[in-house]
């Protein structure tokens, strides 16, 4: 983290403006902030929250290695919007050998695979929609043409695992009909419930002075980023003052980061993008 930041340079001159368009995408301020949400919306499918809690991959288990399971979530959405397409063949690789050992356990209540490109697709929906609320709350609303474009980009981060570009809602409206239908099976129970709150929203695996410092923070962000229906599956309080405090934090934040370089935007995108690389050519595992 106290590397300098780094310039990520395009695959070649043809590919400079599609490289430009999609660094608009990402905003690190709000990925940091609002990451934890994420986490729960993904995780509110049955299938990925009983993957996730019963992980035998120690190494990726944010119960654990919190600090490592950040990097690497911020590495991928790094690889799959700005990275380039060797870049993300080499992470889709070594994703992939650790999802090889996330499959349903004997015991398990739920069946699940962590190759499964149906669930694959709701994360990255997840992500699609965490982003396009990140983005309004820092910078407001996007116009027709950006917004359109953002939509078509984003299938990039399904498409960098085992996604198809087909099973791709075809455009935003059927994107909203997907969203519609999979909120309608969200369900929690007791037991990931207990791991999202305990440890995602209460900050579980860092030391007990960094969870009376920043929990409470975690929470208002958290609870702020999260759409109302994942809120009352969590049983999360809000209110319309809340609402007005959290879009006015953001929208503060946003009026601070555009009026500072780019790479703080970007920040730490770019510095894991190019750790992600370094690593890649020392032949170090890359998560």
């Amino acid at each position: 983290m106290t590397r300098p930041l780094r310039t990520v340079p395009p695959r070649d001159p043809d590919d400079a403006a599609d490289l430009e368009r999609r660094r608009k995408y990402l905003a690190g301020p709000a990925a940091l902030l609002g990451g934890p949400a994420n986490v729960v919306m993904q995780l509110s499918h049955a299938p990925v929250g009983r993957g996730v809690i019963e992980s035998s991959v120690d190494s990726g288990r944010y119960d654990l290695r919190p600090n490592k399971r950040g990097r690497t979530t911020l590495t991928y959405l790094a690889v799959a919007m700005i990275g380039t397409d060797e870049d993300r063949a080499a992470f889709r690789e070594a994703v992939n050998t650790a999802h090889r050992q996330v499959r349903t356990k004997p015991d398990s209540p739920i069946k699940y695979n962590a190759f499964d490109p149906k669930l694959q697709l709701w994360v990255a929906a997840c992500l699609y929609q965490g982003s396009v609320d990140s983005l309004t709350l820092l910078f407001g609303p996007m116009d027709e043409a950006t917004t359109e474009d953002h939509y078509r980009e984003a299938a990039r981060f399904g498409t960098t695992l085992q996604v198809p570009q087909e099973m791709w809602p075809a455009d935003r409206a059927a994107f909203e009909a997907y969203w519609a239908e999979m909120e309608k099976e969200l369900s929690l129970d007791d037991e990931v419930k207990k791991y999202l709150i305990e440890q995602v929203i209460e900050l579980g695996p860092y030391p007990r002075f960094a969870q009376i410092a920043f929990a409470p923070v975690n929470r208002f962000f958290s609870t702020g980023f999260l759409p109302q229906a994942f809120r009352d599956q969590l049983g999360l309080r809000w209110s319309p003052r809340r609402q007005r405090l959290f879009e006015r934090i953001m929208r503060t934040i946003g009026l601070i980061i555009s009026k500072m370089p780019e790479s703080v935007r970007l920040y730490p995108f770019e510095t894991y993008l190019a750790d992600m690389r370094e690593r890649r050519a020392q032949g170090k595992s890359l998560i």
